[in-house]
């Protein structure tokens, strides 16, 4: 019996068609995933930021998932405490140009005075101060007015009505000792005196509530108290025209608590029996 003879096997020129449709398949597989990743939920990704948000900062998120709108509250302190500084240096300096007019007046009316060496202007820290010898206002171991020297003291109590600054009157004395049935010693002496000129002040109508009398003695002198001319140096009256109102001061307690004083009640001048001349 005769061998069937093997058939040839054909080329299958087809074959590459298997693996373009893997590639296809593959290649679309691959668009697929990248549409996926970015294509993002718009609502959750908020709602995952907010969340993020709030854990970091620990603020509250509201039910719709959107966060509040923090705004910072902006307290410069140092720009504020520069402008009330530039404030209040410029209040000073007003005042002060104030006091220096009114220190002007003072002069003007006291000019002879000022001439003869008898009226001497300071500027100090505290203010502006008249000084004023006391031979030509009192007698030796006096505290009453000489006449021709209560109009020219009137005068300048005139000039201190139009003004609005606390006024202390100072009276000072040089070391030579005093006694007598009225002034037992140089501090009577000087507060009498310094009182004298506050009343003829108050007398022409400075406000009762700007006026302070004080008296020194002879704890103040403004020269050595060797000579006779030292001596008549520091027998004086000074004016000062304060440049700041005093603060209410605070009253402090065992425990070291502060406590606000209520204000000194002054008395009307015209309980004060009259001013003698």
């Amino acid at each position: 019996m005769a061998r069937r003879q093997r058939e040839e096997e054909k080329d299958n020129h087809e074959r590459w068609l298997v693996s373009y449709a893997d590639f296809i398949t593959l290649l679309f597989a691959f668009f697929v995933v990248m549409y996926a990743l970015s294509s993002v939920n718009e609502g959750k990704y908020r709602i995952l930021s907010n969340s993020m948000v709030s854990a970091f900062r620990n603020v509250p998120v509201n039910s719709s998932g959107t966060a509040p709108m923090v705004v910072p509250t902006s307290a410069p302190a140092v720009p504020k405490v520069t402008l009330t500084s530039k404030t209040q240096d410029t209040v000073r300096q007003q005042q002060r140009e104030k006091m220096r007019h009114v220190a002007k007046e003072i002069l003007e009316v006291m000019a002879p005075l000022v001439e003869q060496g008898k009226v001497r202007v300071l500027e100090t820290s505290r203010g502006v101060s008249i000084e004023i010898n006391d031979s030509i206002l009192f007698s030796p171991g006096q505290a009453l007015l000489q006449p021709p020297l209560a109009k020219a003291m009137q005068s300048v109590a005139e000039v201190l009505v139009a003004s609005d600054f606390p006024i202390t009157i100072e009276g000072h004395t040089d070391d030579l000792p005093i006694r007598n049935t009225q002034f037992p010693s140089n501090w009577e002496l000087s507060a009498v005196r310094a009182t004298t000129v506050l009343r003829l002040f108050a007398d022409a109508g400075v406000a009762a509530a700007r006026l302070t009398a004080i008296g020194y003695a002879d704890t103040r002198p403004v020269e050595p108290n060797v000579l006779a001319d030292g001596r008549a140096r520091n027998r004086r009256v000074t004016i000062l025209i304060d440049s700041e109102i005093p603060e209410k001061g605070t009253e402090v307690n065992l425990q070291g608590q502060a406590t606000q004083l209520k204000p000194a009640t002054t008395v009307p001048t015209e309980a004060l029996p009259p001013l003698s001349r």
